[in-house]
């Protein structure tokens, strides 16, 4: 009977070291006034890239007609090859050339002689076309380049140095007394004006009359 006590009285014991414990993880749970849980993972940011800033495009330069700005020299040398297209000579440009002390950058120079050369580049066998494009090209509107480096120059028709995407209607009708419509769809291919410029130094010097990219 004595065995029999103690046995009861330790599965008692048990019993209640049991549910005490049981009861202390429970409140310690379910206290009402235990803090919530905080997880300790940091959470995942997605960042949006933003839109596109037309601010990168390429910015219009300013266009001026004329003489308006000209520097002294430059305005005497398109005064003479004006002068010298409308007599509808090409010969009249080569005192103009040999005056200028190196010969301009030309299209298709194949032949040492600049006059030949402005000759093959025209459609009649007078080179009178070539001329009467540069008369066209002198008389559009023009801009100041590369101001301050050793390319600096005054470039006709502005839009050799215009973004195509800017034009306004007004500036279209000005570039189809140059080019045709044809011919404006391949330069919207391509991104830039590729038909005939003229560049003349700020010291008067003829640089460049050119055609192409």
């Amino acid at each position: 009977m004595r065995r029999i006590a103690f046995a009861i009285s330790g599965l008692a014991v048990l019993l209640m070291g049991a549910t005490s414990s049981l009861a202390a993880n429970d409140a310690t749970q379910s206290s009402p006034g235990s803090p919530p849980s905080v997880s300790t993972q940091t959470p995942t940011v997605t960042v949006t890239p933003p839109a596109n800033d037309d601010s990168t495009d390429a910015q219009a330069p300013q266009v001026f007609y004329g003489e308006d700005g000209l520097p002294a020299p430059v305005k005497e040398l398109r005064r003479k090859l004006i002068a010298a297209i409308k007599t509808g000579d090409l010969e009249s440009l080569r005192p103009i050339i040999e005056a200028n002390g190196a010969t301009p950058e030309l299209s298709g120079g194949d032949s040492d002689d600049p006059i030949a050369t402005l000759k093959l580049l025209a459609g009649d066998p007078q080179g009178r076309e070539i001329l009467a494009i540069m008369e066209d090209v002198l008389e559009s509107g023009y801009v100041h380049v590369d101001v301050g480096t050793p390319q600096e120059a005054y470039v006709w028709p502005y839009f050799a140095r215009y973004p195509l995407s800017k034009l306004t209607g007004p500036q279209m009708v000005e570039l189809f007394r140059l080019i045709t419509a044809g011919d404006f769809q391949d330069m919207q291919d391509k991104g830039v004006y590729s038909f005939y410029r003229l560049g003349i130094g700020p010291d008067g010097k003829w640089q460049f009359f050119e055609d192409g990219d």
